[in-house]
């Protein structure tokens, strides 16, 4: 770079320099003078920064660049012959002439700079400085502003305990002010947060904490006491004032109360006390199937992997496992206690915890399961904190299936679980209809029995409904034909072609059967008929005994006769004809359901008749209206408050005074908004206060009064509507606004 554009250079630097020196010699001024009126150093350091930030974008110096002063250059330095600019621009690009020029530039520059001063108002910034700094010291040692200090170091409003004398007419002399308070939070040991001193006397620390509270005043007190909740506790005298220690086991409220010496009773603000509760630890499983199956052949391993978090610490966590073997009566459970592969080290807030569960190493076998949880601990004294997460099973499949007891080549399952419903035999029907073609023939056969065997097992459960006491009743005799043209006869003869490769249930005894009701037709012949046959409910008789009425015996007659057709079909191998009989009766069913259902008709109100001659006549000597008089009480949880609301709106509207008994009333409205204030203290401690000054005499004014009313007002539960008062139109837009009033409110 050449020495002319070099000068330009420094001088544009020199230009930025002095313009940043001017906005902090200004903010040092200002800086100074707030800290002589506050007499706090860290508002006048606030003061600074941002006089600052303030003068710097005022002078903007950054806008002090090289063509700026160029441009300043040409105009102040006549040497420089408006040429200042050729320094800024590329040599290879100008002309001879403009070399020229550019060179004789370069010179004059360069002599002249180092003489010229940039434009600044560096000695005005200076004096300014100095005014502020003498200004703020005559204001300290006069004193014009004590106020200020005061009230920045020592809030009255949040920090500062204050007191007021509870009868106001019996103060003669000053209230006894608090010099120095200290309020020490002394956590539980196990959360590793020691103690914490704070100024505000709102408090709010883990359940189980210690308050300390250290008083000195700038007179005599005496018998200083805490009082939290109406539980008064003597403050001990110490070296340089009064102290007490309180554990902190619920939230609620405090004060203060003494006397002085002439007797005179002072009480303080009521302050909040949030006891927050020590949360138990978080257990989450990470990516892990609630249910976990596993084949006999499959490597059996369950990879656990867990992230277990507390607010203050974790004390130990495991894994419970329980074993599970055998089913029924001969079930067994043993349970282990697993640790992670990583040790948990006590104290940390947040781990990651893994295992690998081998089925195998728990000496599980076919059929049985493992269900697994795991617990955790936190360090809270007395008592730890416990979490449990959710149970998660693994379970190895039993592959061994039911035993078929087979018969005459054809396999059936002698002792079924439950009966089929009729629903779900078509639905199997049609399955086994659709696999036929996948499927070979012994299957398809071993099938369709089964299916048999199935819609026989539902056949006999119907036909207890109707007196069968047997499975081996014969076939109910058809009360109608199902199909045109069907030949009975011929179902029949297949039927016989397979009796020698069939087990039949139904018929082994049929012979007998027939034998045994032709004999009892001929007895009967012979008998005498019995005169009380139609009015007796004979049990004896299949067709008498029943639980149904006259037509649902006949349609479930006609049901298990189509029973028969179908169970038939699939013992033939024939699912295709056996589904639409299945269909018939499965609509005989539903409509056996349907029928058997009771309806409750209404009834209508019947008037008593009318006599005719009294009809229209007018006369009511002998009508008597009815009267009922009963008296009801109902609790009013909040009925001191609901009463000091009435009573405030008669102080407020000056139509009585302050009277003794209203000091009872509202110190029962605070008792009753304490109970509501404990859950949640922030939002009722102004209120309380307000109700605490009234009763002091301290702040019974019209402001206070109308405060204290709405905050109780607010703090009332929302009644129901009454009956029979005015409904007016609401929209659900409306509404959410109203919500939202009461939400700012």
């Amino acid at each position: 770079m050449e020495q002319g554009k070099l000068h330009l250079v420094k001088f544009q630097k020199r230009w930025q320099l002095l313009s940043y020196a001017e906005a902090v010699l200004y903010a040092l001024g200002i800086a100074v003078l707030c800290y002589f009126i506050t007499e706090t150093v860290w508002f006048g350091l606030v003061t600074f920064i941002m006089s600052v930030l303030l003068f710097v974008f005022r002078k903007k110096p950054w806008k002090h660049n090289l063509n700026a002063t160029s441009s300043y250059i040409d105009a102040h330095v006549s040497e420089a012959s408006f040429s200042t600019g050729l320094l800024l621009q590329p040599e290879d690009s100008l002309s001879n002439l403009a070399r020229l020029q550019r060179y004789k530039v370069s010179e004059e520059l360069t002599k002249r700079l180092g003489d010229i001063s940039p434009p600044n108002a560096l000695k005005q910034a200076f004096l300014v400085m100095l005014g502020c700094i003498l200004l703020g010291f005559i204001f300290h040692k006069l004193a014009i502003f004590p106020g200020v200090a005061n009230e920045l170091n020592n809030p009255k409003n949040t920090e500062q305990i204050q007191f007021v004398a509870t009868d106001s007419v019996q103060v003669k002399s000053s209230i006894p002010a608090i010099e120095k308070q200290e309020i020490r939070v002394i956590y539980p040991s196990y959360t590793r947060l020691g103690s914490k001193s704070t100024a505000d006397p709102n408090i709010k620390a883990v359940t189980g904490a210690k308050i300390q509270w250290k008083l000195q005043f700038d007179a005599a007190v005496v018998a200083p006491v805490l009082d939290v909740m109406g539980e008064l506790k003597p403050m001990q005298k110490s070296e340089t004032g009064y102290q007490v220690q309180l554990p902190l086991t619920a939230s609620g409220f405090y004060s203060f109360k003494f006397q002085n010496e002439e007797g005179t009773e002072y009480t303080s603000d009521l302050f909040s006390l949030e006891a927050v509760a020590d949360n138990p630890p978080e257990i989450e499983i990470l990516g892990l199937e609630q249910y976990t199956y596993f084949d006999f052949s499959d490597k059996k391993l369950v990879e656990l992997q867990s992230a277990i978090t507390d607010d203050f610490g974790i004390d130990e966590s495991y894994i419970i496992a329980t074993v599970s073997k055998g089913t029924g009566e001969s079930v067994k459970f043993r349970e282990e206690k697993l640790n992670f592969k990583e040790a948990i080290s006590k104290g940390t807030k947040s781990t990651r915890a893994t295992k690998t569960l081998d089925l195998n190493a728990l000496k599980m076998e076919v059929g049985d399961e493992l269900y697994f949880y795991i617990e955790a601990f936190d360090e809270k004294q007395p008592k730890r904190n416990v979490a449990r997460s959710e149970t998660y099973f693994a379970v190895i499949k039993d592959t061994v299936g039911e035993q078929f007891g087979v018969e005459g080549t054809l396999g059936v399952d002698q002792m079924p679980d439950y009966f089929r419903s009729q629903r779900q035999l078509i639905m199997d029907t049609e399955k086994l209809i659709k696999d036929k073609p996948s499927i070979s023939i012994q299957e398809f056969k071993s099938r369709s029995n089964e299916l048999g065997f199935d819609q026989k097992a539902l056949r006999l459960k119907y036909g207890q409904f109707m007196g069968d006491e047997s499975e081996m009743e014969e076939a109910p005799a058809v009360i109608e034909s199902h199909e045109e043209g069907e030949d009975h006869d011929h179902a029949e003869d297949q039927e016989n072609i397979l009796k020698e490769f069939m087990h039949d249930h139904d018929g082994d005894n049929e012979h007998n059967l027939v034998e045994q009701h032709e004999h009892e037709h001929e007895e009967t012949s012979e008998e005498p008929e019995d005169p009380l046959h139609d009015y007796l409910h004979n049990h004896d008789d299949p067709e008498e005994s029943t639980l149904f009425e006259e037509s649902l015996k006949t349609k479930l007659r006609k049901a298990l006769s189509i029973m028969w057709d179908a169970e038939l079909h699939l013992r033939l191998y024939e699912p295709e004809k056996s589904l639409p009989f299945q269909y018939e009766a499965l609509k005989y069913i539903q409509e056996i359901k349907n029928s058997a259902r009771i309806y409750v008709h209404r009834i209508g109100f019947d008037p008593p008749p009318i006599k005719e001659e009294n009809r229209l006549t007018g006369n009511i000597k002998d009508i008597k209206n009815y009267s009922k008089n009963e008296t009801t009480s109902a609790d009013l949880p909040f009925e001191a408050i609901e009463n000091a609301v009435s009573r405030i709106e008669q102080l407020v509207q000056g139509e009585q005074k302050f009277k003794e008994d209203d000091t009872i009333l509202f110190t029962a409205a605070g008792n009753e908004l304490a109970q509501l204030a404990i859950e949640n203290p922030g939002k009722y401690l102004q209120v309380l206060q307000g109700l605490k000054s009234i009763e002091n005499n301290s702040g019974r004014t019209l402001e206070n009064y109308q405060f204290v009313q709405k905050g109780l007002l607010l703090a009332l539960p929302s009644t129901p509507q009454v009956p029979g008062s005015e409904k007016v139109y609401t929209d659900e837009i409306n509404s959410l606004f109203l919500k939202q009033l009461e939400v700012y409110d």
